[in-house]
Parts: C-alpha cells; sequence; structure tokens
C-alpha cells in the first residue's frame, strides 16, 4: 500500500502479524456460532443465557441483582434483561426486590434452572473439548489463555478481573 498523507504514520501489520490477525479473526468469528448451535440444538439456549445460568449457580444463594450480572454476564442491561425473561418464561430463574445497595431487582437461580444447568453442561463441555481444548497441547491452551486475558486487559480491564487466573494445564 503507498503511503498517502492520511496514511504514512499507520504501523501497519507485518506479514507475519497479519497473517495471526487474520487466524484470530476466523477464530472469533466461527467459535462463538459453533458453541451457540451445540447448546441451542442440545439445551434449547443459547451460549449468553447458559453463561447468565453458570454465573447464578456460581453465587451465593443463586441469586446476582441485575446490574452485577451483567457485568459478569458481559452483556448490556437490556441484553440481560431480555436474555432473563426467556429464562424467567422457562421457569430457569425468577425475578425478585433486591434490597442490596437501594431498591434493585435481582435474579434468582430456580431449582429447574440448576438442573437445566446440570443437565446442559456435560455437553457443552463435550463440545468446549471438542473444538477447543483438545484441537491444542497443553502448552498452546496455556498460551492462549494468557494471550486471550491480555487482550481482555487491554480492552476492558474490569471484564479482565473476572477471569480467573491461568494455571498450567
Amino acid at each position: 500500500m503507498p503511503p498517502d498523507e492520511a496514511t504514512e504514520d499507520v504501523p501497519w501489520l507485518s506479514p507475519s502479524q497479519l497473517e495471526n490477525w487474520a487466524a484470530l479473526m476466523a477464530l472469533i468469528s466461527i467459535l462463538p456460532p459453533a458453541i451457540d448451535a451445540q447448546l441451542k440444538r442440545d439445551a434449547g439456549m443459547n451460549s449468553y443465557e447458559y453463561h447468565v445460568l453458570v454465573r447464578l449457580a456460581a453465587s451465593d444463594q443463586g441469586m446476582r441483582p441485575m446490574s452485577d450480572l451483567a457485568v459478569l454476564a458481559q452483556g448490556s442491561p437490556s441484553r440481560l434483561s431480555h436474555a432473563v425473561a426467556r429464562l424467567e418464561r422457562d421457569g430457569y430463574v425468577r425475578r425478585v426486590a433486591c434490597s442490596e445497595a437501594g431498591r434493585r431487582t435481582a435474579a434468582v437461580l430456580t431449582e429447574e434452572g440448576r438442573k437445566k444447568l446440570e443437565a446442559s453442561a456435560p455437553g457443552h463441555v463435550r463440545e468446549a473439548r471438542r473444538l477447543v481444548v483438545d484441537a491444542l497441547t497443553p502448552e498452546q491452551l496455556s498460551a492462549l489463555g494468557e494471550a486471550a486475558r491480555a487482550v481482555v486487559e487491554a480492552i476492558d480491564p474490569e471484564a479482565a478481573d473476572m477471569i480467573p487466573p491461568g494455571r498450567n494445564a
């Protein structure tokens, strides 16, 4: 690409960097729909809804204020509200008033939701293994995790704080 006034100070990617960038773009374009497809087919929910159930199950008493849950589930309050409405309709979650930090609404994982999560987890784990974990060596998986943490940190340090620290596989 010939330099001009608008592009002469652009730090263009080297051929190697461009190849790795293209591989990353392919990964983030292809992996989420593949995970979504498995969860929709086997569990009748999308990966965001599954992630909401996981975050509720990991909390004290299966309950989190909606605003906190939106941050943990990495979605907007609007997206979370729509997901919780679907999960409520299916009986997996219910909303309750939450006195913590003023008047707020919390999402609570129901017993039916816990059962759904427990029934859905094995298929999800098998698919995560098939698509990522077993496709990589332990060293590659560790490097991928470290790289992902670094990118998340550059984009959103608050979200990076929610990622468990890396361990050798």
